[in-house]
């Protein structure tokens, strides 16, 4: 089974396509408007959706992982990425901006406390966001954690997933100069912001063939050619958070203030062969965290497409939703 064909067969867990009811964009007083978008029941239960990257983008596929009858789902795209503006922009983007973002869309929705459901970047967001808040998060649902720590960055951009990957690995690491191989993540922030567009988007293609490469268990080590745009955005906002450390005030920020999410339950779906975010991490973070019920899911790697993870996600959404009281599961 290749890549493509594991993500369409994911679509049969998902509850069926469905339309927005509401979409406005939040301007934040800073330069930045904001897209965000509600789908499903508007008197239902609140989950908030944090897409990857950073520097991803919500779509279609992530209003499907909920029972529309029974959650009021709140997607965005983060600053600088997807329908948000300014396009591909750094400037007034850090963790804590993203933080206060999602403080001014609960505040604008007119929501108290919402369930958040984020993966990879978007579960180290979730964190962040619960660490911070813990009085406005119900529950963490979380999927291919993210801990943003150095460790994690030198496994994937110093070598560590290329003694699987070589092939995708040498593409990545030989678009750069050998005195520069040393670190690629500064290497490739030269280029990414080099001011010049047409090098800034061939190394943004680059960058994030590289990670499309290791995404699925399914992958046959192709990246594909992401559109220059959203490569762009997606190459500069990933490569600009990591080269400041996501922000954070210390490694293993997240680690050493997880006592704040004591009272917060919370699940993890982690693919057992995730190439990008190792289980290892999350694994750590179930440990440390006492209400935190973690699922590896066998013969699953990173992507929210892949099958197991999809249908495990579907099926932690519908037993809360279940549990909340709010409906019998949709029928199959």
């Amino acid at each position: 089974m290749d890549k493509n064909s594991g993500q369409k067969s994911a679509v049969q867990y998902l509850y069926p396509p469905i339309d927005p009811f509401d979409q406005r964009m939040i301007d934040m007083g800073d330069g930045h408007k904001i897209y965000v978008e509600q789908c499903g029941n508007p008197r239902g239960l609140p989950v908030i959706v944090l897409h990857g990257g950073p520097g991803g983008a919500c779509s279609p596929a992530m209003r499907r992982y909920f029972d529309p009858r029974a959650y009021r789902v709140v997607l965005f795209d983060q600053r600088g990425c997807g329908r948000s503006q300014p396009h591909a922009s750094v400037e007034g983007n850090t963790t804590w901006h993203l933080v206060r973002d999602i403080e001014a869309i609960r505040e604008a929705l007119g929501i108290e406390d919402f369930i958040v459901f984020g993966g990879s970047w978007g579960a180290t967001l979730s964190l962040i966001y619960g660490i911070s808040h813990p009085e406005r998060v119900r529950r963490l649902v979380l999927r291919g954690v993210f801990m943003m720590t150095q460790a994690e960055l030198d496994w994937f951009y110093g070598g560590g997933a290329g003694q699987f990957w070589p092939e995708p690995w040498a593409r990545f690491r030989d678009m750069i100069p050998e005195d520069e191989q040393g670190d690629l993540i500064a290497a490739y922030h030269r280029r990414l912001f080099s001011g010049n567009v047409l090098e800034e988007t061939r190394f943004a293609r680059a960058w994030a063939s590289w990670e499309n490469a290791l995404a699925s268990v399914y992958s046959n080590g192709s990246g594909g050619d992401a559109p220059g745009d959203y490569a762009r955005a997606f190459a500069r906002l990933e490569n600009h958070y990591f080269v400041n450390a996501g922000f954070l005030e210390e490694d293993g920020w997240i680690l050493n203030n997880v006592d704040r999410l004591a009272d917060i339950p919370g699940v993890i779906v982690q693919g057992r062969y995730d190439m990008i975010c190792p289980p290892r991490r999350a694994w750590e973070l179930a440990q440390a965290w006492p209400d935190c019920d973690l699922r590896m899911i066998r013969n699953a790697g990173h992507a929210l497409s892949e099958p197991g993870i999809s249908a495990e996600l579907v099926r932690v959404m519908d037993k809360i939703a279940a549990e909340e009281g709010l409906q019998d599961p949709w029928p199959r």
